[in-house]
């Protein structure tokens, strides 16, 4: 019989961790939550292996040069459990995503692609519904799908649906848009409340009801872009908060740009319903991702005009200063709290709402 004195020997490697360390020799769920453990994977896997000045921008979208043309293009993958939400669905996402991405660069959205894998045994009505939220998404952005692909995995081997889509769009004469743009004195700005997208998904995967529904922001942003650009083309950089939150899109421009960013936690907008959620589930709201939110770094001389213009607009109506870009604690986020204090807001490691987009 053993001695229940003597204490068993303690073997790490079977301990688990909320947040996935560092030196991962496999690919785990963090790796995709867009935080820290994403930047890693780029920074050491995916930027050495096609290394180029354009990747290395790391923007939503890239800008590359076509004949005479500016032209922005990007590709967004989308793997989200439930198919369908309140506020919309995976076809939504896979059309509002990319176009929000090319408009990230002041692009103007006008074709995508669509490649659907699809796992054996799923509906075809399922996928039928799915593809005509594609249709009916891309109608209201105002692109057109020219070209796609099909794809049919084992049973057992996917969620049902997965959709990448990949898009090009034009960047208008005098536009210059980067991450790398924004410089101290830049107001920063968010187009509305934060936190829903993240939390409509997981109060309908989980089940849990929050005494009033939380629908998702998906919506496509290139016209409020537009909006904000017919103020002044000197928009210095924008980003759209999706996988990593608030958090996450402010920790890229800080440290692509060089500046510090200084935020006021009192004048982050983040809905009682969201708060509350995030209470209740251990989950911080400026790291739950948004898809139809956007961040504008913008002169200062120019933001009260911006504020203005983004109000009047239907996707920009509950938008708010935040903060500003600041040349103190450069590649640093830090907030003023209620209580007179600061604190450090770093980029996520793992990944709080896995499958969200």
């Amino acid at each position: 019989m053993a001695d229940p004195t003597v204490t068993a020997p303690v073997d790490p490697s079977v301990w688990s961790c909320p947040a996935p360390l560092r030196d991962q020799p496999v690919v785990v769920m963090g790796h995709g939550g867009g935080g820290a453990l994403s930047a890693e994977l780029v920074d050491t896997v995916f930027a050495p292996a096609y290394g180029n000045a354009t990747l290395a921008a790391l923007a939503d979208s890239a800008v590359v040069r076509l004949g005479g043309a500016r032209l922005a293009f990007a590709t967004d993958s989308h793997v989200v459990r439930p198919l369908f939400f309140p506020g919309g669905s995976i076809g939504d996402l896979a059309v509002n995503g990319t176009v929000n991405d090319l408009a990230m660069s002041g692009a103007v959205p006008a074709y995508l692609s669509t490649a659907f894998v699809l796992e054996e045994g799923v509906g075809m009505d399922v996928v039928e519904r799915v593809a005509r939220a594609v249709g009916a998404a891309a109608r209201a952005a105002d692109v057109t799908v020219v070209t796609g692909d099909t794809k049919v995995v084992e049973a057992g081997h996917g969620d049902g649906v997965y959709v990448t889509t990949s898009g090009v769009g034009l960047v208008p004469d005098g536009v210059d848009i980067r991450p790398d743009r924004a410089r101290p004195g830049d107001v920063v700005i968010v187009s509305g409340p934060v936190g829903l997208h993240g939390v409509a998904i997981m109060s309908v995967r989980e089940g849990i009801e929050f005494g009033v529904e939380i629908a998702s922001d998906t919506a496509p942003l290139a016209a409020l872009v537009a909006t904000m650009l017919s103020v002044t083309p000197d928009l210095h950089a924008l980003r759209d908060p999706t996988r990593g939150g608030l958090a996450a899109a402010l920790n890229e421009i800080a440290r692509a740009s060089g500046t510090g960013v200084r935020l006021s936690e009192r004048a982050v907008p983040v809905p009682d319903a969201v708060a509350n959620a995030c209470g209740f589930l251990g989950l911080d709201p400026w790291c739950v991702a948004n898809e139809g939110r956007l961040v504008a770094f913008v002169p200062p001389e120019h933001a009260e005009a911006v504020l203005a213009a983004m109000r009047a607009h239907p996707q920009g109506a509950g938008a708010a200063v935040i903060g500003e870009c600041v040349a103190e604690h450069p590649g640093m986020v830090v907030a003023s709290t209620g209580l007179g204090g600061t604190r450090v807001v770093d980029l996520p490691l793992g990944e709080q709402l896995p499958r969200i987009c």
